[in-house]
């Protein structure tokens, strides 16, 4: 909302121009970082002050602060805190809605850091940590007990992309009083709202998208008007705090963000769709294609894609898969994704997933699409998939 006008802005101005205010840092363009522990205070009214802007570098600084009111800004929420990376941005959402005796239930497709919070960490805590059908939102009405405080949903997983369905979700758990939390860093808030569907606290791995260029730990929680103050409060009790060099990339990285994605959306799909019915390819999962068994959920609920994907190849020995990703040109194996270079990781779901087993068979690789040429970028592929297949 533009504060002059009342008009409600783009997501492309409000990349622009939210969260930089030239005339509080001397004309500049960009929030300067602003390095440091130690805050002055000049009398003693204003040490005293119950509500300093700042007061202590771990409790922010006007780098992090523009990047909060950024963020808040794009997810229509109530508030934003930052955090030193995507993992502890969910630790702290669910350590904010969850105490002893209380239940968490955790989509089965969830990002495997998730993963071992939940069950090595909550779980010594006295939470109960049980995993659900991300596809079955029928069942998971079932799994509900008055013990029940907080759904965990990743849409779409990391490695499987099912998309979930939120607003199913939203319509079982509010009536109980039920705290949703969403992983949404595949989509970001460009193209997916989870607030709007009834999320109470929605995160980032910010070292992906937001970052873009594979140079920084981040991660962003954003909550409504229910869970923010409890949000703000348990990020200040556990001390967290996102540097303010990270911060300051971040900003820089979201300027672009817009741009960005509709590149790696635009490529991811066309390279998605390319891939399908070639040899040794037995299936492609984005939920941007027809093919997919969520995709009417995601064209309701989602205006655009992420840059990753899977894909599942015909079952060859471990010698081919090494021919496949030792020789790629342009392809690189690393464990993140969301930055400017093309990434392949090979990956195995059988060995996390426990409500619903992973039983197919193949060799399984997640892609993520850079911005290389897009001619380039399936020359790359055709040629790993000879290599795989001559093997």
């Amino acid at each position: 909302m533009d504060e002059k006008t009342g008009n409600t802005q783009s997501p492309q101005t409000i990349l622009t121009h939210v969260g930089r205010h030239p005339e509080r840092d001397r004309g500049y363009v960009n929030t300067p970082v602003y390095r440091g522990s130690t805050i002055l205070f000049p009398t003693l009214d204003a040490l005293e002050s119950t509500e300093p802007r700042f007061d202590y570098g771990r409790t922010g600084n006007p780098s992090s602060s523009a990047v909060e009111e950024l963020v808040t800004e794009l997810e229509g929420a109530a508030g934003t805190v930052l955090c030193p990376s995507g993992l502890s941005a969910i630790s702290l959402a669910l350590l904010t809605v969850l105490n002893a005796g209380d239940e968490l239930l955790v989509t089965d497709s969830a990002y495997q850091p998730t993963r071992r919070f939940s069950d090595g960490v909550l779980s010594r805590l006295g939470v109960t940590v049980r995993y659900y059908d991300p596809r079955q939102p029928v069942g998971l009405a079932d799994m509900l007990t008055d013990k029940t405080r907080a759904i965990f949903v990743e849409s779409p997983g990391s490695l499987t992309f099912e998309i979930q369905d939120l607003p199913a979700i939203a319509a079982l758990a509010a009536p109980r009083g039920i705290s949703i939390i969403v992983d949404n860093s595949w989509a970001t808030p460009l193209y997916h709202h989870p607030l709007a569907l009834g999320a109470d606290i929605v995160i980032h791995a910010g070292t992906k998208m937001f970052v873009g260029h594979s140079d920084a730990m981040f991660g962003t929680a954003s909550a409504n008007a229910k869970w923010f103050k409890a949000l703000k409060d348990t990020h200040v009790r556990l001390g967290l705090c996102a540097s303010p060099d990270d911060c300051f990339l971040a900003a820089r990285g979201m300027r672009t963000l817009a741009l960005r994605m509709k590149e790696h959306s635009a490529r991811s799909t066309e390279i998605a769709g390319w891939l399908e019915g070639r040899e040794g390819v037995r299936r492609v999962i984005h939920p941007a294609l027809p093919s997919h068994p969520d995709h009417a959920i995601f064209a309701r609920d989602f205006s655009g894609a992420g840059s990753v994907f899977s894909v599942l190849l015909d079952a060859r020995p471990r010698a081919a898969l090494a021919a496949m990703v030792d020789g790629f040109g342009l392809f690189a194996m690393g464990w993140s994704w969301g930055g400017y270079e093309s990434l392949c990781l090979p990956i195995h779901p059988e060995k996390i997933r426990t409500f619903v087993p992973w039983t197919e068979a193949g060799v399984m690789l997640r892609l993520h699409i850079g911005l290389e040429g897009v001619d380039d970028i399936k020359a790359d592929l055709a040629s790993a998939l000879a290599r795989y297949l001559a093997s």
